[in-house]
């Protein structure tokens, strides 16, 4: 008997502009560590969040000096988007943030939109003194009244520089370096130091493709090149690019990522990040061909789950690491989600690494390792699932649904569908995931599945269906599953990273619970049905703070 997947069987912007606040009162002198925050009941418990207020996406991301520094769009006075701040966290590990004054604030050339953040190591900017290099910061002005009424050229990029190791920062007096060049939506200016050129390329967002820049001094910019134009992906505007160098791990060549943001347009409705790999001679980029026998498309989807949006990487980051944090939530709902002090969180920090695979090269992504640092009591996993559901009892001794699981499983000839039920003993409320290898024969579908997790009817978009992310299972029978879990969001990384699923939730009580289930078998008498497992551990996490 063939048996159709449970999924299926289950499936039945920033634009807004609230009242007015006052934008230009200076910045306070005090900083906070995260665990002093007063919290709320849907606060995680190690994902970076705002100490109160609205938040997004994550920009000018530097290591510097031995400090992480994350900036983050922000709006301290409302729990929805408004004038946008530059917020500013700064850490030593990549788990615990202290969070600092706002950075910069808006003006009377508009608000301060999403960008990079820059080490000016030899000073090209002339804006470093006392012989130190300077951060720079080069972020998108918005002209919100000339948006008002009905302008086209609201957006330009102007810089800022602090020669304190980013405590404080002073907007360039000949702001913007980069005038707006005819077009409502040209933003988000992702810039790095370009080593076969020797100048600054900046690579920005313009409306549904990107424009690369180029520049000795981070002042004066020059157009180079367009990329995107016969893209498929057009089904909103572009947001939050960067292109970087990455090491291909298996062979050591060197090949250009491409990442971008779109909103909407996304594989599962809404907000989304994907990618493309190629080359980059100075002034062009060009994807590379995809083998004959793998999807044609040229795109790539970071990460299938619904909050994963304009994830971008650390600057200047140690050790040849390549580290990205997104923002955890999709513009589709953003605004109405469960909150009482503050609005949104941060993906974990994640590595990323370039890997040429039988379907082409595609990134792998896992959470930072420091963030094990955070384990406490664990618990060992069955080696074998068997058809039906297994019961596992989630150790305690960390912080409500906070946990991580971490298993190899063998795939047996007779199993066609395993999921995980995140629950709690009532067993009322739960979030799902796993995958089927039967949708599309020999290709496995993962999903997610947050329709009974807790609250959803705040918005008729936040959990319409089941998530699915239609990709190639790179291994024919084993599959690395890593899984964090914090309060109200689950990160899940098939397949050693390859596929990533990122979502959030609202469960009214903890989830204490892990059921898996194993379906297909069900009139099978093979004795090789189940899926055989290696290394199976969950931990209990603690806060950030502990």
């Amino acid at each position: 008997m063939r048996y159709l997947p449970l999924f299926l069987l289950l499936l039945g912007l920033t634009g807004c502009t609230p009242p007015a606040a006052d934008t230009t009162s200076p910045p306070s002198d005090e900083t906070t560590s995260m665990d002093n925050t007063t919290t709320d009941r849907w606060r995680p418990g190690y994902h970076f969040t705002p100490p109160s207020g609205w938040m997004n996406d994550p920009n000018g991301m530097v290591y510097h000096d031995g400090v992480y520094h994350l900036f983050y769009q922000y709006y301290p006075d409302d729990l929805k988007w408004g004038p946008m701040h530059w917020g500013h966290a700064t850490s030593s590990d990549l788990v615990k943030w202290e969070h600092q004054p706002i950075a910069l604030f808006p003006d009377d050339k508009g608000y301060i939109f999403s960008g990079s953040c820059v080490v000016d190591k030899g000073n090209t900017s002339g804006l470093g003194s006392n012989g130190k290099d300077p951060l720079i910061a080069i972020f998108t002005y918005h002209d919100m009244d000339a948006e008002k009424a009905g302008e086209e050229d609201y957006e330009s990029q102007g810089i800022a520089y602090s020669n304190d190791g980013g405590k404080t920062w002073e907007k360039y007096a000949g702001n913007p370096v980069l005038p707006n060049q005819g077009i409502k939506d040209f933003r988000d200016p992702k810039v790095r130091w370009d080593d076969k050129t020797a100048r600054w390329t900046m690579t920005l967002a313009v409306k549904d493709h990107i424009e690369f820049y180029s520049s000795p001094n981070l002042i004066d910019w020059t157009y180079l090149s367009r990329y995107g134009d016969d893209s498929p992906v057009k089904g909103g505007v572009w947001e939050c690019p960067e292109l970087m160098p990455m090491r291909v791990v298996e062979t050591g060549e060197i090949r250009y990522v491409l990442i971008v943001s779109i909103n909407p347009g996304g594989p599962n409705s809404g907000s989304a990040t994907f990618y493309y790999v190629g080359d980059w001679d100075g002034t062009t980029f060009t994807a590379s061909p995809q083998p004959s026998y793998a999807p044609r498309e040229l795109e790539r989807w970071l990460d299938y789950g619904r909050d994963n949006y304009a994830a971008v990487t650390f600057a200047n980051a140690p050790d040849d690491r390549t580290i990205l944090i997104g923002w955890m939530s999709n513009w589709e709902y953003a605004q109405d989600v469960p909150a009482d002090q503050f609005r949104s969180a941060m993906t974990v920090p994640r590595d990323l690494t370039l890997h040429e695979t039988d379907f082409g090269y595609r990134l792998h992504q896992g959470p930072v390792p420091e963030l094990k640092t955070l384990r406490g009591a664990s618990a060992s996993l069955p080696d074998r699932f068997e058809p039906g559901t297994t019961t596992i009892d989630l150790p305690t001794g960390g912080a409500p649904g906070c946990y991580e699981l971490e298993l190899d499983l063998e795939l047996l000839s007779s199993s066609t569908e395993i999921y995980f039920d995140l629950t709690n003993e009532a067993g009322n409320k739960f979030f799902r995931f796993g995958w089927s290898t039967l949708i599309y024969g020999d290709e496995r579908m993962f999903f997610t599945d947050r329709r009974s997790s807790g609250l959803t009817d705040f918005s008729p978009k936040f959990a319409p269906e089941t998530t699915t992310a239609g990709v190639r299972w790179s291994n024919n029978s084993v599959l690395k599953l890593r899984v964090l879990t914090d309060r109200t969001s689950a990160e899940v990384f098939f397949d050693d990273g390859a596929t990533a699923m990122t979502d959030i939730f609202f469960p009214e009580e903890p989830y204490t619970q892990l059921l898996v289930t194993v379906t297909g078998a069900e009139d099978s008498m093979d004795a090789t049905a189940g899926y055989d497992v290696s290394g199976g551990r969950v931990w209990a996490l603690r806060e950030a703070g502990e």
